[in-house]
């Protein structure tokens, strides 16, 4: 499906990339699908690239309800939470750059409080490669809802932060083979 061209199959409601602002796509658009990381399809539009989510994957033409999802089965079960929460954290992909943000060098903190009730509350400290990328706010919801659903957590919160500034540097070895930076 990758690399195809493809007709809608359904109206569907996807976030343009890079402002972040909602797009309506309809039944019958031909769509270029450029990536299928972490759940979520990029597609090349009429209207530049907009990112269709998982839950909407149906429009594309994919069936999700039988088969397991790559970051299915990225989460280690027996891992201890913070190795979960930064596992969830990997299945999250930039729109435009085919590294997760957690190679990126976009998280820079994640803390787990304990709470009375036995359960925790994560803290994420995030960045973006640029200030004024508009899919921030879809980033960090996706990354709160992900933690959020995680066993043993009862609430999650993701700042944004812009200190120190984000910088190819932060890449991680792994992300720059990804981009093929070494």
């Amino acid at each position: 499906m990758l690399n195809q061209v493809v007709e809608l199959k359904r109206d569907v409601s996807a976030v343009q990339i890079p402002s972040g602002d909602q797009l309506s796509l309809s039944e019958g658009d031909r769509v270029y699908i450029t990536q299928i990381l972490g759940g979520s399809y990029t597609v090349a539009t009429d209207f530049g690239l907009a990112r269709i989510s998982k839950e909407n994957a149906d429009a594309l033409g994919v069936d999700t309800s039988d088969s397991q999802t790559e970051e299915d089965n990225k989460i280690n079960e027996n891992a201890s939470l913070e190795e979960q929460v930064w596992d969830t954290l990997k299945c999250i992909y930039d729109p435009e750059i085919p590294v997760d943000i957690v190679n990126l060098g976009l998280i820079y903190d994640v803390t787990l409080i304990l709470l009375e009730n036995n359960l925790h509350h994560v803290a994420v400290k995030m960045t973006l490669t640029a200030p004024g990328c508009g899919m921030g706010p879809h980033l960090m919801m996706e990354a709160k809802e992900r933690i959020e659903a995680l066993p043993g957590v009862e609430a999650a919160d993701v700042e944004m932060v812009w200190d120190p500034p984000w910088n190819q540097e932060m890449v991680s070895e792994e992300g720059k083979m990804k981009l093929g930076l070494i």
